[in-house]
């Protein structure tokens, strides 16, 4: 039988030959997603189960489609799942099949009652030049983004792109890039920014609106705290090779081959606020780190210029602790960082002009 938008959640789970037991795996894994005691993984799930589908419009605008291409690798639970069962997935240009006329007249279809819906947001929006830079079906992404995600009950970007900017918005920004929050003031967003964003996140955000009628707990940049409250710095595998001074000096040497501390190599974890430690990607099979490689800063607000050049050294910045958070870090750490790298930013415009770098500017260290 066919599910419908009356169903709810625990009937279509039901038919669709889901234990019991399975689905409580899967409450308990959101509940640990999102920090909560053990003790409300029986909340979660008798709020999922008698949850109503929620409608979810997903736009793209100036994106790599890397987020939505994280949504089809999701297993736990599976793409199928989530479009089929969990979420209302009424509009997704990518995936779904409909084109042309007959896409359009969904979007309409799906966002016809305001406050009704949830939008997910995928890619920057551009805003120089009436935003001509992105459009679809011949209206601009900005036209769309104000009617679309200004009539939503909430706006979900899913990506660094969406959430501030992203790679569009590096220096110098020639289409005047923009994250939603800024091309749509005023509205209700949360941000799951990554390059791509982590589906795991996507899925807790969206538990935690069925599980208690509201958004998750935030912090300065809309980021919801569950999945971006502590430093990747302080959740690292490899964070006590960092305390005991044991770093890899260069790439395949005996320090590397071992797992100790990536930050001579330019690794952004102690600047950077992500779970990505904690969930992992690829069903958990590993993650940046884990894999050798130095995080990049991806998840933070104009990595591409102030976290860049991706292999220079972070400045040492006295006073990192476990107790640091994403508000609370911010004079100390942002000023460090956003000396040693924001030049990045600033040469990448300076030399658009044909003009040379004044000698006396900062740098990253290289060793």
């Amino acid at each position: 039988m066919r599910p419908t938008k009356t169903d709810n959640l625990g009937t279509i789970l039901s038919r669709k030959g889901v234990s019991r037991r399975d689905f409580l795996k899967f409450c308990a894994a959101m509940t640990a997603v999102l920090a909560l005691p053990a003790r409300y993984t029986d909340r979660v799930a008798a709020a999922v189960a008698e949850a109503k589908k929620p409608v979810l419009v997903w736009l793209e605008f100036q994106d790599c489609a890397g987020n939505t291409e994280s949504l089809l690798r999701a297993s736990s639970p599976s793409v199928a799942e989530i479009v089929l069962d969990i979420l209302s997935l009424d509009y997704h240009e990518t995936v779904m099949a409909a084109a042309g006329h007959q896409a359009e007249e969904a979007l309409q279809m799906a966002t016809a009652e305001p406050g009704t819906y949830l939008t997910v947001v995928e890619g920057s929006i551009p805003t120089k030049d009436g935003g001509i830079y992105c459009t679809v079906g011949g209206r601009t992404a900005l036209d769309i983004a104000r009617e679309v995600c200004g009539n939503a009950l909430a706006t979900i970007t899913c990506g660094t792109c969406s959430a501030f900017g992203g790679i569009p918005a590096a220096a110098p920004n020639p289409t005047g890039a923009v994250g939603v929050q800024d091309a749509v003031p005023g509205i209700t967003v949360i941000n799951l920014p990554g390059c791509p964003m982590n589906v795991v996140n996507l899925t807790a955000t969206v538990v935690h609106y069925l599980t208690f009628g509201e958004l998750p707990a935030t912090d300065q940049f809309n980021r919801p705290l569950f999945a971006y409250g502590s430093r990747i710095h302080d959740d690292c595998e490899r964070r006590a090779h960092f305390d005991a001074g044991q770093f890899v000096e260069e790439w395949g040497d005996e320090g590397h081959r071992a797992g100790w501390c990536l930050y001579k190599m330019g690794c952004k974890g102690p600047a950077t606020f992500h779970n990505c430690a904690l969930v992992g990607w690829n069903d958990q099979t590993s993650w940046p780190i884990g894999a050798g490689h130095g995080c990049v800063g991806c998840s933070e607000p104009n990595f591409w210029d102030t976290m860049t050049p991706i292999y220079g050294r972070l400045p040492r910045v006295p006073g990192f602790g476990i107790e640091a958070t994403a508000d609370k870090i911010g004079l100390g750490i942002a000023a460090a960082v956003g000396g040693a790298f924001a030049v990045h930013g600033v040469a990448s415009a300076i030399r658009a002009k044909a003009q040379p770098l004044p000698k006396t500017q900062a740098h990253v260290e290289e060793d």
